[in-house]
């Protein structure tokens, strides 16, 4: 009987505007599950940057944990990434939301020449190593580029983030809605959906295509 696979998933908060984007993050473990597999949640035991209001975009005077705020979206099962270990997951997946590019890096602020986290870089460095697959949705490809260097990935076709992408030695190639990349060289799975105007459903097409993805490479 073949294992089930388990996927180690990667969230930077809970909110698009600061943190983890909510749809592609449910919709991701809603795959993982679709599909036989099974997942543990990661975030890092951080401050986050800023708390915004998400009515009107303005900045809160408060200030949240990443992991705790993470733990919303996971109900509570998830871990600190600081304890993730490659040896125990087949794949990893980073959905998108500003807080992969506020909390988990700062390529909000510095673009290209962005600081990722060290405890997600050494996490997306040590499946690469291993040969696992790896998938990042929306934004989150560009902190793929920023730790790996020559991947191909897609963020859709927004010609900033794709300049962005060559300046960090990446390869882009444009998709729509539900569409993914796939980089076998680098055992690589990316999909743009809200770098794109998506509705959700298309949201949950790109996040499905990821996982299907991945897990075929899992079964080759």
């Amino acid at each position: 009987m073949t294992a089930t696979k388990k996927f180690a998933v990667i969230l930077s908060g809970c909110g698009n505007k600061d943190g983890a984007e909510i749809h592609e993050s449910v919709l991701t473990l809603w795959a993982i599950h679709k599909h036989g597999a099974e997942y543990q949640c990661f975030a890092p035991d951080i401050r986050q940057h800023h708390v915004l209001n998400f009515i009107n975009n303005k900045e809160m005077k408060e200030e949240r944990n990443v992991l705790v705020e993470s733990a919303r979206i996971a109900r509570g099962n998830i871990k600190d990434l600081a304890e993730f270990r490659p040896g125990q997951y087949d794949a990893l997946i980073i959905p998108g939301g500003l807080g992969v590019a506020k909390n988990l890096s700062t390529y909000a602020f510095a673009g290209p020449d962005c600081q990722v986290i060290e405890a997600l870089a050494t996490a997306v460095r040590g499946m690469a190593s291993a040969g696992k697959p790896i998938g990042a949705l929306c934004i989150a490809p560009v902190i793929i580029a920023r730790i790996l260097g020559k991947v191909e990935v897609t963020i859709g076709h927004d010609p900033a983030t794709v300049a962005a992408l060559a300046r960090m030695g990446a390869s882009h190639r444009e998709t729509g809605h539900g569409g993914i990349v796939i980089d076998q060289a680098n055992r690589i799975v990316t999909t743009p959906c809200y770098m794109l105007n998506a509705r959700v459903d298309q949201i949950g097409d790109g996040a499905e295509n990821v996982v299907k993805a991945i897990l075929g490479m899992l079964a080759g």
